[in-house]
C-alpha cells in the first residue's frame, strides 16, 4: 500500500457495525455510558471488567479482552494519577498495538498533574492515541460517596471551599469518545479537553439540586487536611487518604476555574448544563432520603 493510500484509509470513519471497541470499566460510571453510547452507534461493544474475567492488575487477562477488536477506551480503575497507573496504561497499551488494536481513546482528568505520566505512557505506546481530559463529573453528585451525603445527611461536605468548576455530564464524555474512536484519525494524537458549559461553585451545585428536590441540602467547605482526617476515621487506608488528599490539592485549587471547549469542538453542539442534570435525578429520586 503507497503512504497516500495507507492514509486515506486510515483517515476514513468506520462503518458502525463493522468496528469492535472493547470498553473497559464498562460497568463504571464512564465506561457503561461509553458502552451504551457505542451500541446506540452501531458498534460491537466488549465489555472489559473483572466480571467479564479482565482485571488491570493481572496482565495475562488482557489478550483475550482486546484480540480482534479494532479500539478500545481505557479508564483506569483508580485514578489516572494513582501510582501504578501509567505503568499498567503504558503495558496494556503496548499489548493492544501488538494485537492489532491500535486506536486507543484513554479518559484522563483536566488539571491533573499526576495523569500527565499516564498520558506521556499511552503516547509512547505506539497506539493511535486520544486524551480525553474531562471536567469534574456532573455524575459525582448523583453516584458514589458523595450521593450517599447529600441523601442520608441533607449535607455534602468537601474541601473545594468557593472554586468554581464546570461540571461535565458524563453523558457528553461518552459521545466525545465514541466520535473520537470511530472518526478515522481526525482525533489521533490529540488531546480533546472537555467541561460543561458554566461554572459553578460546589456550594452553588448543592443549592440548584436542593432547589430541584425541595429538601433543605446545604454544602459544607473544609480543608484538605481535615478531609483527610476524617476519611481515615472512616477507614480509608492512610496511603489511599494520601493520595486522594494530593489530587484534590491539585483539582480544587482554582486551576479549573474555565470553560473547555472540547465537547463543541467534536460533536458541533453545547455541553449538556448542570441543571438539566439535576432536574433528571431528582425527577428520578436520586436525592430522596
Amino acid at each position: 500500500m503507497t503512504n497516500t493510500a495507507e492514509h486515506t484509509a486510515r483517515n476514513t470513519a468506520r462503518i458502525p457495525g463493522e468496528m469492535t471497541v472493547v470498553v473497559t470499566g464498562a460497568s463504571g460510571r464512564t465506561g457503561s455510558r461509553v458502552a451504551r453510547a457505542a451500541t446506540a452507534a452501531g458498534l460491537m461493544v466488549r465489555a472489559a471488567s473483572r466480571t467479564t474475567g479482565f482485571d488491570w492488575w493481572d496482565g495475562s487477562t488482557w489478550a483475550d479482552a482486546l484480540r480482534g477488536a479494532d479500539a478500545a477506551y481505557l479508564v483506569h480503575p483508580s485514578d489516572v494519577g494513582a501510582p501504578g497507573a501509567a505503568e499498567a496504561v503504558g503495558d496494556l497499551a503496548r499489548e493492544a498495538v501488538g494485537l492489532g488494536v491500535r486506536r486507543l481513546v484513554l479518559l484522563s482528568a483536566r488539571g491533573e498533574d499526576q495523569a500527565l505520566p499516564t498520558e506521556e505512557a499511552l503516547h509512547a505506546s505506539g497506539a493511535d492515541w486520544t486524551v480525553v481530559r474531562a471536567a469534574w463529573f456532573a455524575q459525582n453528585f448523583s453516584e458514589g460517596p458523595l450521593v450517599a451525603e447529600l441523601r442520608e445527611h441533607g449535607e455534602l461536605v468537601f474541601p473545594a471551599d468557593e472554586v468554581r468548576e464546570p461540571f461535565l455530564d458524563v453523558r457528553d464524555i461518552a459521545d466525545v469518545v465514541v466520535t473520537a474512536l470511530t472518526a478515522g484519525d481526525r482525533y489521533a494524537g490529540r488531546t480533546l479537553t472537555l467541561s460543561g458549559p458554566r461554572l459553578l461553585t460546589f456550594g452553588e451545585a448543592v443549592a440548584e439540586i436542593a432547589g430541584a428536590t425541595g429538601r433543605p441540602l446545604t454544602y459544607r467547605a473544609v480543608s484538605t487536611r481535615e478531609y483527610g482526617e476524617a476519611l481515615v476515621g472512616f477507614g480509608v487506608p492512610p496511603e489511599e487518604v494520601t493520595r486522594m488528599t494530593e489530587i484534590f490539592g491539585t483539582l480544587l485549587d482554582g486551576r479549573n476555574a474555565r470553560l473547555s471547549g472540547g465537547v463543541r469542538e467534536v460533536l458541533g453542539r453545547d455541553p449538556r448544563d448542570f441543571g438539566d442534570f439535576v432536574r433528571e435525578e431528582a425527577a428520578a429520586g436520586t436525592w430522596r432520603a
